[in-house]
């Protein structure tokens, strides 16, 4: 199986006209490149377009349009009046630590007496923990809720039932046909449910969640003698939660990043401040998060214990967070160094195979750590653009994690497989499995089955969805610093991608690890480009080239200017 060289360059729309760009442009005062943009991601209208670029957290759907959310609300609120404790049961990835935190932070600002527990990667597995229901209860806790998990918790739901614990199921997961008998379950999936946008992740329904509490208390005059939390100030959580969970940067989901990435930019809370200084980041966006503070989050429970994070986040004392950030740093160190091992592991087994016709990539082995598999199938997902899963094998068990392409829905492919499957839980494009190590060789062949019946041969070619053919005339200062306002980027919402035909390649410079300076010249305009990790592919490209570009302002000492990143190159025959 060799790795995926090509790509298919398509327009993002091709049914938007210029005259809607032209009256786009005139009705907000936008450039037509920025105009371009909207237009071509389905905002013609300039009422909605208008709505997309102020993203206002007053246009906020009710949290009262998730599913049972008020029973949940109330339930809540008399915990919080009548002082009975709570536990908020998260998950070990940054979605969970996020959601957790932010329920902690919130419900605990109006006065609940809450803690938390986040379970063990290694010691109990994903979702609901039925240990912790029951230390949980030998404590005197009256109620659980859990974040960005539990919906698949039938037995955990029944034995809270059995223990006398009241148990509020917040997730954002796909819900099988039958639900756990909870006091509760809030989840935008749930059948019949009427909030407008699905795609949360589980902290932005933790948000929701915490919204409603704190109207049923305002309504109750629970606030008359206290103040009243700013649950702003929790949104740094919302976008970090989000981020990490790679959910669509549309809609609801656009309106809370946003928000929390701006609050994230003024360094208030001291543990997320701490961690973008030993992470070295400069500026505050999705890129950052995504790739520099979410990892090393992520890094405490995937080898070790996620309530290192979860203090992180919730810690106000500088010191205290400088030194957690410095431990999660170093413990990333040592997940980079586990992944680095585990991937070139898997690029063996996988050329051992022998399969070039394969249209799936199904490994286990025993030496792998079930902390790093997901992050080394997203890997081999980007090497070979197939559905990829990996399985970490231990005494006869093995927990895998799967990541997916456009075109196959990787949790309705497990929904088929469940019967040599012991567990399984996810979205479309990625999601987990447990499973007895002699059903492996069964599950691989018919997940293969599966790819073969619903991906073609196009299919197996990544697609580049940019944003219409421009000439390099087009990118005027001016107007790509406009592009700004379309942010954050991220899924859903990818930045602004151009394609410039027939240009002329010059100067090509090779600059630190594999990455590409040049320039493209259009007639006497020259523009300088940065192309990352191509050096070796486009050795000996000159002449014309088609490009597929960002146009963004590139800072140098003080002086700005319009430079390209160029994510693809063709050459012109």
């Amino acid at each position: 199986m060799d790795p995926v060289s090509l790509r298919r360059w398509l327009p993002r729309r091709s049914d938007c006209t210029p005259l809607q760009v032209a009256n786009l442009a005139a009705e907000l005062n936008l450039s037509s490149l920025c105009a371009r943009v909207l237009a071509g991601r389905g905002l013609t209208d300039p009422a909605q377009a208008q709505g997309f670029l102020e993203a206002r957290l007053a246009a906020l759907p009710d949290p009262s349009l998730l599913s049972n959310m008020d029973l949940a609300a109330e339930r809540l609120a008399h915990a919080v009046r009548e002082q009975q404790k709570v536990t908020v049961h998260g998950d070990y990835d940054v979605d969970g630590i996020s959601g957790a935190a932010l329920l902690v932070e919130s419900l605990g600002a109006m006065g609940a007496q809450v803690d938390f527990h986040i379970p063990l990667r290694l010691r109990d597995g994903y979702g609901l923990s039925a240990d912790a229901l029951r230390a949980a209860h030998a404590q005197g806790k009256n109620l659980v809720v859990s974040v960005d998990c539990g919906i698949s918790a039938h037995e955990e739901a029944d034995l809270a039932r059995e223990l006398g614990l009241d148990l509020i199921i917040t997730d954002h997961h796909q819900p099988p046909n039958a639900l756990p008998r909870a006091f509760a379950l809030v989840n935008p999936h749930l059948p019949g449910d009427a909030f407008p946008d699905k795609q949360l992740a589980g902290v932005g329904v933790a948000f929701f969640l915490a919204l409603a509490v704190r109207r049923q208390l305002r309504a109750q005059g629970w606030f008359s003698l206290r103040p009243e939390p700013d649950l702003r100030q929790v949104l740094d959580l919302v976008a970090l939660g989000s981020i990490a969970d790679i959910v669509p940067l549309t809609g609801v989901n656009r309106i809370l990043t946003r928000a929390g990435l701006e609050l994230m930019a003024q360094d208030r809370r001291p543990g997320l401040a701490a961690l973008r200084q030993v992470a070295a980041v400069r500026e505050m966006n999705c890129g950052a998060v995504g790739f520099q503070l979410a990892p090393r989050l992520n890094a405490a429970g995937r080898l070790d214990d996620a309530a290192l994070a979860v203090r992180l986040l919730l810690t106000a004392d500088v010191q205290e967070a400088q030194g957690i950030a410095r431990q999660l740093d170093e413990c990333n160190r040592e997940r980079q160094g586990i992944e680095t091992e585990t991937f070139a592991q898997a690029l063996e087994r996988l050329t051992a195979l022998d399969q070039p016709q394969r249209r799936s990539i199904v490994l286990a082995d025993e030496r792998w750590h079930p902390g790093v598999i997901g992050i080394v199938a997203s890997r081999m997902v980007e090497r070979f653009h197939r559905p990829a899963v990996l399985i970490a094998l231990d005494q006869g068990r093995g927990k895998g994690s799967g990541r997916s392409i456009r075109g196959f829905h990787l949790h309705r492919a497990l929904v088929e497989c469940s019967a040599r499957l012991q567990g399984y839980g996810g979205h479309e494009y990625a999601a987990g499995l447990t499973l007895a190590e002699d059903q492996v060789e069964s599950f691989a062949a018919q997940f293969e089955n599966l790819a073969q019946d619903r991906l073609g041969e196009e299919d197996l070619i990544p697609q580049l969805l940019h944003d219409g053919e421009v000439d390099l005339t087009a990118f005027a200062q001016q107007d790509v610093a406009e592009l700004a306002s379309l942010a954050p980027f991220g899924p859903g919402n990818a930045e602004p991608l151009f394609c410039v035909r027939n240009a002329e390649f010059h100067q090509p410079r090779c600059v630190g690890r594999d990455h590409l300076q040049f320039q493209l010249r259009q007639g006497s305009l020259r523009l300088p480009c940065i192309a990352f990790g191509v050096a070796s592919r486009w050795e000996g490209i000159t002449g014309r080239v088609d490009a597929l570009c960002t146009p963004q302002i590139n800072n140098w000492r003080g002086r700005e200017s319009v430079q390209l990143r160029v994510r693809d190159l063709r050459k012109i025959l």
